[in-house]
């Protein structure tokens, strides 16, 4: 079954498109009220990946909401992406007035389909999948899975896990290793199924959008991820960072959404 496992790195088969990274100075500002409609405040909404929950972006909250926003991490339940979807969805119907959506590796396939709800009104990848009309990650892959593929384990579910020392080595290398530990014992194993999920209308074609390229990334190609970036037409900011971006650089990747919602980066504290 592992055979059958996506490499997402691989998706770099998209290489053919021209590579490329805005890199953003990260500006300093007060602190100041949100982005509004006129109706009601901007939501930002964050969607976690694969082998995670919605604790991924604790080092990011508490950024956004000094800057007076209301904040909202969804807690996927990992059994399908139509539940993944349905989950998101039913956060952004919720909100009363605009919503930013932020999705973070497999989370950028949900936000990409949840997105097309007329309530978000931009959506930021950080290191995330911004798959095509029609494609899936399996599609794309092709027979050059890397190292970590071949280490994930299978349980008699179908839910493929990811083992402490992949974790360490190559999902979040840099964070410190009392990180590592938590995110082994917190992982949500993953349905193989995912990996064949076809992308259907991504919103990102109609919606604007902005990307976080980790530079360090082992799990999604950093090449790759400039390509999605490209297609999309993203603004893109790109970040010396594993995969885990949100959680080894939060500063930054807090100041890419906080753009995307309009409003000034957060400040380094004194």
């Amino acid at each position: 079954m592992q055979n059958k496992l996506v490499t997402w790195a691989s998706i770099a088969a998209l290489a053919y498109l021209i590579p490329t990274a805005v890199a953003h100075a990260e500006p300093q500002a007060p602190n100041s009220a949100p982005a509004t409609t006129g109706k009601a405040p901007v939501t930002i909404v964050l969607v976690h990946g694969a082998w995670a929950d919605g604790s991924s972006w604790d080092r990011v909250v508490p950024m956004l909401e000094a800057k007076g926003f209301n904040v909202v991490s969804v807690h996927l339940p990992l059994t399908s992406s139509a539940d993944d979807v349905a989950a998101t969805t039913r956060a952004i119907d919720r909100q009363a007035g605009d919503v930013v959506l932020v999705g973070h590796s497999y989370g950028g396939f949900v936000i990409s389909e949840a997105g097309n709800d007329p309530k978000v009104k931009s959506l930021v990848y950080v290191c995330a999948f911004g798959l095509d009309d029609g494609e899936s990650i399996n599609g794309l892959s092709k027979n050059n899975p890397p190292a970590w593929v071949k280490a994930l384990q299978v349980d008699s579910g179908g839910f493929a896990w990811l083992p402490p020392e992949e974790i360490s080595k190559d999902f979040a290398q840099d964070v410190p290793a009392s990180d590592q530990k938590l995110i082994t014992a917190k992982q949500g194993p993953i349905p193989v199924k995912y990996f064949d999920e076809v992308m259907k209308n991504p919103a990102w074609k109609s919606k604007p959008s902005w990307y976080v390229r980790g530079t360090a990334d082992h799990m999604i190609d950093p090449a790759a991820q400039a390509s999605m970036a490209k297609r999309m037409k993203a603004t893109t900011t790109s970040i010396n960072s594993g995969h885990v971006a949100m959680l080894s650089k939060p500063r930054q990747v807090a100041n890419v959404i906080l753009d995307a919602a309009g409003a000034p980066a957060a400040t380094a504290r004194k």
